[in-house]
């Protein structure tokens, strides 16, 4: 039933090729050798058909074969062909092979979200005198600010010790470290005794938090094909929304019960279980195995025969088939052709210099951006909007928060399904400039609209949206992907650590800005910062719609 579900979303994806022939199936990181003479046009359109793969007819599974086409024409004089680019390569997978290796790690983003609803009804819980359950209900405004950003203060936290950690455990092995926080934490904040006891548990949830938000990405943008690896990564923001919804539902449902905070954050303890566990099962990731090898971190040919095996399972076909030795194979060229020269261990400052600056640039601006053009400022203002509006079920925050919730949830699966077909740079200038012009529209409606609540309804509802379509999920997708591999592990760590620390700026600073300019200059100030976040855009992110991870590498960071 899955691989059936999938494949028909699958299909609604891409759009049929023209003149297309069949070529050997290139590897898993596509070789940057490319003759220079040739000039290079990606055709975008792909399409899928079904074949029978020679090694694979005893599985019932069925397959899908991408074929994309690039026209190189030779400036000599020679006949132009067909043929498969670097860039894009065919290669044949099944759906329910692929969707394990993504679920797993899409359920840390799935945990990181429900955290984030959950405490928005435990906060009730924990303060009410009745249904406390406690005696030291009774907290003050800075020990309730700590209860509420406890796990992003472990986020943080996470994010630099996975700068040091991630590249020596693994992709796998650090999503198992996250579950098991996750875990820990779930269990001490729900049985906390104290308030002291309690902001450890939250502490130890966040760490998994900065844990699960590095590795998640990484690993499934490894281990995917990169025909679908923007639907895939970007799936995984619609998991973080998922996770918010379903915490807002646990919430509702508990608030009124005596203890009911408890149940709200142990309930996030089985879902970390079976993330654990399901982690547990997966393969590590054959590009972290392949670089291990390269940098002379243990026997070669036993991390090569590793690494086929480790892709044999990814791609649903016989442990060391013939397919997957030929695609590691020509992988480990390109590793060599690109780390051959250097050290085995890259120092602490690589992250900022040459192809690592321009990729941390891209990423960390865009998380940046994605914190300080206000979406936590816009949505504390949701219920009076839509108050004056005239929906009385404004005023109660969790049903604003859940109707938001589910509107946030429809723009994401916009994004999923969009994103490998249109791009990533698309949906990114839409987006912001959308964002922009939702964030002047709500100062409009503060400044001298006021008698017309349905241009604010409209600005948040763009902004939302647009948000949703653009910084919500392709700051993420173009994190995981535009780092060398050689750094990736340090640079999403610095890219995840920055994305917390603007959050948590601009969590603290919100207050103090709304008194000092008012919401029609706050909504201003917002406004213009994206607008120069659009200009970032325009400048300075390229588009990786269809490139291998190793084509990013060597065509755009060079």
């Amino acid at each position: 039933m899955a691989s059936t579900t999938l494949s028909n979303f699958g299909l609604s994806l891409f759009n049929p090729l023209h003149h297309q022939r069949k070529k050997r199936p290139k590897s898993l990181l596509s070789s940057s050798r490319t003759n220079p003479r040739l000039v290079s046009s990606i055709n975008d359109h792909l399409v899928i058909t079904r074949v029978t793969h020679p090694l694979l007819q005893s599985h019932s599974t069925p397959k899908r074969r991408f074929h994309v086409g690039v026209q190189r024409d030779y400036s000599d004089g020679e006949s132009s062909e067909s043929l498969v680019s670097d860039a894009t390569y065919q290669e044949e997978f099944s759906w329910s092979s692929v969707i394990i290796p993504f679920l797993f790690p899409a359920l840390g983003g799935l945990l990181f979200g429900y955290d984030i609803g959950a405490t928005s009804g435990a906060t009730i819980s924990l303060q009410s005198p009745d249904l406390s359950g406690i005696t030291w209900f009774n907290l003050s405004a800075i020990q309730l600010g700590l209860v509420v950003s406890g796990s992003l203060y472990g986020a943080l936290l996470g994010s630099l010790l996975a700068y040091g950690i991630a590249d020596f455990l693994g992709r796998k092995r650090q999503l198992i470290a996250a579950a098991l926080l996750y875990i820990f934490g779930g269990v001490v904040t729900a049985n906390a005794p104290e308030l002291g006891v309690l902001l450890a548990g939250r502490l130890l949830y966040g760490l998994g938090i900065g844990l699960a938000m590095h590795g998640a990405p990484l690993y499934i943008a490894e281990t995917c094909p990169s025909q679908i690896r923007g639907t895939l990564v970007s799936l995984k923001e619609l998991f973080i929304v998922l996770g918010i919804l379903l915490g807002y539902f646990v919430g509702s449902f508990l608030v009124d019960s005596v203890g009911g905070w408890r149940f709200m954050y142990g309930f996030s303890v089985p879902v970390a279980v079976l993330m654990g566990l399901g982690m547990w099962t997966l393969p590590p990731s054959p590009r972290w195995l392949l670089l291990r090898a390269v940098q002379g971190k243990g026997s070669f040919q036993d991390l090569k025969e590793k690494a086929i095996v480790s892709l044999s399972k990814l791609r649903g076909r016989p442990p060391g088939d013939k397919e997957s030795e030929r695609q590691i194979e020509d992988t480990l060229l390109s590793l060599k052709s690109a780390y051959g020269q250097q050290e085995s261990e890259g120092n602490f400052l690589e992250v900022f210099q040459g192809p690592n600056l321009k990729a941390f640039i891209i990423g960390g601006g865009l998380v940046l951006f994605q914190q300080i053009t206000g979406q936590p400022s816009v949505l504390y203002y949701a219920g009076p909007i839509l108050q004056s509006a005239g929906f009385s079920a404004a005023s109660d925050a969790t049903k604003v928060s859940v109707v938001i919730g589910f509107f946030k949830l429809l723009m994401t699966w916009i994004a999923v399904l969009k994103v490998d077909d249109l791009g990533r740079r698309p949906l990114l200038i839409g987006g912001v400039s959308g964002i922009a012009l939702s964030l002047v529209l709500l100062s409009a409606y503060y400044k001298f609209l006021g008698g017309f609540p349905l241009v604010a309804v409209g600005a948040l509802l763009l902004y939302v949206g647009c948000y949703q379509i653009s910084f919500g999920p392709i700051s993420w997708l173009m994190v995981s992907e535009i780092f060398p591999l050689r750094t990736r592990g340090k640079g999403i760590s610095l890219a995840v650590l920055t994305n917390f620390a603007s959050n948590a700026v601009v969590t603290f600073a919100f207050s103090p800005l709304k008194e000092l300019l008012g919401a029609e200059n706050l909504f201003l100030l917002f406004g213009a910062i994206a607008i120069l976040s659009l200009l970032f855009v325009i400048f300075s992110v390229p588009e990786t719609k269809g490139l291998s991870l190793e084509d990013i590498e060597s065509k755009i960071l060079k």
